[in-house]
Parts: structure tokens; C-alpha cells; sequence
């Protein structure tokens, strides 16, 4: 399959997908959620705005107390999570497919016309032209830069010169998602969702040290068969946990490249793990938790039921998740009951909440970005 033929596959996945989980017109309304009762007490800290987030691929960076981010126009802005303040604002000067992959000083976006560009503190570094869309925001780590196309390529480049290192290809499934995949550090290994599997590659070279399978593919064509890992995925010590898109979710042991369990589950987004606890927001707004340690289910609530909620978020004693019409839901992470309810703009929240520098930092469709703290 040509790299053209793989985008447009992942347009036509996304327009299906979107059926199972936007749902019709016809689609059950949500459940009246009532009085906000406030058993954590939070508070709105700060308050940015950048130009629109919606309809573009991307996810919220976090690079110890700064929070980066990148607008569909092609803004890219880094932000002190500790007091709202902007550190640099840059412009790449084209719409953006996906992004942002950072480290302490780069930020890497990839455009709609397939260009990877780098920038240092907000100014262009330099940018390379992909063989075919990327959905999944750029990895930044060791002084290179990975980037997963939608062909199943992962490819390595300089950080400083944008010189390629080295392409990997990977046969698959004909389809792809258009929707962020897994692509992360582990120690000296790199971790890329390929098919259904949670991939060890060597960074220095793209070698493949260990598949562990979380979901095969099934079905008999090729929308039923689809199988990628979607993210964010979740890292605590040795552990990645992982969803497979409407399949499952489980966990792999990063040092053997063993998988450690994997569960059935129906859900389009990420998840996020503490040391017990593994946490997932299915399709039909249920969210569920299971064991860390072998997939058992703990608890589930379905008062969220048919609204669109992101990845969650673990921030202490809570699971934090957000949905289409801009809430921001507060969960007990011990039995899912409610802590609080928070507002934003209402035009939906565009990325799955991240926290950085004790603040939870939460993204609108509309480009509001919200800083949040513990009263």
C-alpha cells in the first residue's frame, strides 16, 4: 500500500471510528449529573489562550514545571506551569497535522504537508520532509528526534541538524488510525505501538529487541481487524501499560518484553496507571480501573455514559477527566466517586489533562488553556 493510499485509509477509520463513539444524531443524551458537590476543593490558578486547538492532532507536553503546546495555525508556545507565564512562543507559518514532541530546550511538530519541523525556544531550527503523515506527536530523547508515520515507519533523526539516522519499516494492517499512537522512552529503549503490539526497539539503529502482543488483529475486514495502540500510554517502574484501539487494554513488562495481561476493553483513547491502579475511559463514557498487577477489574461508574470523555489523568488522591462539552470531571481513584466538577469555555476539551509544577493544566478545542490547583 502506497504511503497516499495509508492516509487516506486512516481518514476513512477515523470517519467510521467516529461513529461508534460520536454516535448519531439519534444518539442517547447524557445523564444529568446534578449539584457540583465539592469533596476536593480546587481552584482556577491561571488562564492563556492560544488560536484553535480543534480538528488537529495534538496532545500537551510535559518537560518538568513547563507545559508545551502547539495550535492547529501553527503556534507552538511553552508554558511555567507554576505561575501561567509563557517561557518563548514560536510560529512555524503552516497548519499542523500533529504535535508536540519536546525536551528541554526542542519542540517537534510535523505540518499537514508531512514536514517534521524543529524548533529551538520558539525559532526554526530545521525541518525534513516525511514519506507520509504522522498522527503521532514526534518523540524528542538522547539528542534525536522520532518520528512514526502512518506507513508504520519509525525513523530517527539528528536533533541539532535534522540529518536521518535511520528508517525502520514495519508491514501491517493496510489501516491506520489518525489519532495519536504510542511512541515513548523506556532507559536506552525505544517503545513504538505497531499493530496491536507494544514494539522494543534499538534507538541507536531501529532494531527490534522484543514484541509484546496486546491485541491481534480480528475480524473479517480490514476496519474490524484494526488493532493499533492508541495513546497516551502509561509507564510506572518496569510497567507500560497501553490500549489497543476498541480492543484491549493490558500492561508489559518493559525488561523482558513480556506481556503481563491484557483485558478486553472498548475504548478509542488512552489510559493512565499509579502503582495499583490502571485507568480507562471506554467509548460509551464508562470508566473503568483494574488491577495494575494482573488486569483484575476494581471498579467502574457509568454516570459519564454517552459523553466524550478524553485519557485520564492520575493527580493524587483523584483520576482526572474531561469531556465534549468542556467539564472537567474529578474521580476518587479509589472507587470512582465524584470529588469535583470543574467549568471551562464549553467548547470541549481538545487533549487528554496533564499536570506539571503541582497544576492541572487542561486545553479547550477553542485554544483556552486552563491552569488548575488544589485550594
Amino acid at each position: 500500500m502506497t504511503a497516499q493510499r495509508t492516509v487516506l485509509a486512516a481518514a476513512l477509520v477515523t470517519a467510521l471510528g467516529g461513529c461508534a463513539w460520536f454516535g448519531s444524531s439519534k444518539a442517547p443524551k447524557p445523564l444529568d449529573l446534578g449539584a457540583n458537590v465539592v469533596n476536593l476543593p480546587v481552584r482556577q490558578a491561571w488562564k492563556l489562550s492560544l488560536p484553535s486547538v480543534k480538528d488537529v492532532n495534538l496532545r500537551a507536553h510535559v518537560q518538568g514545571d513547563d507545559v508545551i503546546l502547539a495550535a492547529a495555525d501553527g503556534t507552538v508556545v511553552s508554558i511555567n506551569a507554576a505561575n501561567g507565564r509563557e517561557n518563548w512562543r514560536g510560529q512555524v507559518g503552516k497548519k499542523l497535522q500533529t504535535g508536540v514532541g519536546a525536551d528541554g530546550r526542542l519542540a517537534a511538530v510535523v505540518t499537514i504537508g508531512n514536514e517534521l519541523v524543529v524548533l529551538d525556544a520558539g525559532s526554526k531550527l530545521w525541518s525534513q520532509t516525511l514519506g507520509a503523515s504522522s498522527f503521532t506527536a514526534p518523540l524528542v530523547a538522547g539528542g534525536r528526534v522520532f518520528v512514526l508515520t502512518a506507513d508504520r515507519s519509525v525513523t530517527a533523526f539528528d536533533a541539532q541538524n535534522g540529518a536521518r539516522l535511520w528508517t525502520q519499516r514495519r508491514d501491517g494492517e493496510p489501516l491506520v488510525l489518525r489519532q495519536q499512537g504510542v511512541l515513548m522512552p523506556y532507559g536506552n529503549t525505544l517503545l513504538v505501538g505497531l499493530s496491536g503490539r507494544l514494539v522494543g526497539m534499538n534507538p541507536d539503529n531501529g532494531n527490534v529487541q522484543w514484541e509484546a502482543p496486546l491485541a491481534s488483529p480480528r475480524g473479517t475486514n480490514d476496519v474490524e481487524r484494526l488493532v493499533d495502540l492508541v495513546g497516551p500510554a502509561s509507564r510506572v517502574g518496569n510497567a507500560i501499560c497501553a490500549r489497543a484501539f476498541q480492543a484491549s487494554v493490558g500492561c508489559v513488562d518493559a525488561n523482558s518484553g513480556r506481556t503481563a495481561w491484557a483485558q478486553t476493553a472498548k475504548g478509542a483513547v488512552g489510559i493512565a496507571s499509579d502503582a495499583e491502579y490502571v485507568f480507562g475511559t471506554e467509548s460509551n463514557g464508562i470508566v473503568q480501573a483494574w488491577n495494575i498487577a494482573d488486569g483484575e477489574k476494581r471498579w467502574s461508574v457509568d454516570r459519564f455514559q454517552h459523553r466524550k470523555l478524553t485519557a485520564p489523568l492520575v493527580l493524587g488522591r483523584a483520576v482526572v477527566t474531561a469531556d465534549e462539552s468542556g467539564l472537567v470531571h474529578l474521580l476518587s481513584k479509589r472507587d470512582g466517586s465524584h470529588l469535583n466538577r470543574l467549568n471551562t469555555d464549553g467548547t470541549g476539551v481538545a487533549v487528554a489533562p496533564v499536570v506539571a509544577a503541582d497544576t492541572l493544566v487542561v486545553v479547550t478545542q477553542g485554544g483556552g488553556i486552563y491552569g488548575f490547583r488544589p485550594d
